[in-house]
């Protein structure tokens, strides 16, 4: 499934997309950027409740193929645009992040 595709079927709105065609292969969960660098896979998409500019060079170094913000969480512009430079697909989702990792169960 691709990042578009997982963004239409769970409902999640677009911060930034450069890359909506990216294949999603996985999911991780976690808030500890240096264990996210650590062990979130290449093309997983990574849940977090972070926005800080960190989160975009941790996504940029794992290779995640999304960042999906959950709880409402989002960035302020001046980090969208980096991630956007950078080819950061981010996706916000205003549930929980258990609900938002379970939006993704069978679809990734």
């Amino acid at each position: 499934m691709t990042v578009k595709e997982l963004c239409i079927s769970c409902g999640f709105e677009e911060i930034c997309l450069p890359e909506p065609d990216r294949e999603v292969s996985g999911a991780y969960v976690g808030d500890l950027l240096s264990w996210v660098m650590g062990r979130a896979g290449f093309d997983n998409a990574w849940i977090t409740i972070m926005s800080n500019i960190n989160v975009i060079a941790v996504a940029s170094l794992s290779d995640v193929a999304c960042v999906i913000l959950a709880e409402g969480v989002t960035l302020d512009g001046e980090i969208a645009d980096t991630a956007q430079q950078k080819g950061i697909n981010v996706l916000k989702s205003s549930k929980p992040i258990y609900e938002t990792a379970l939006m993704l169960n069978g679809k990734v």
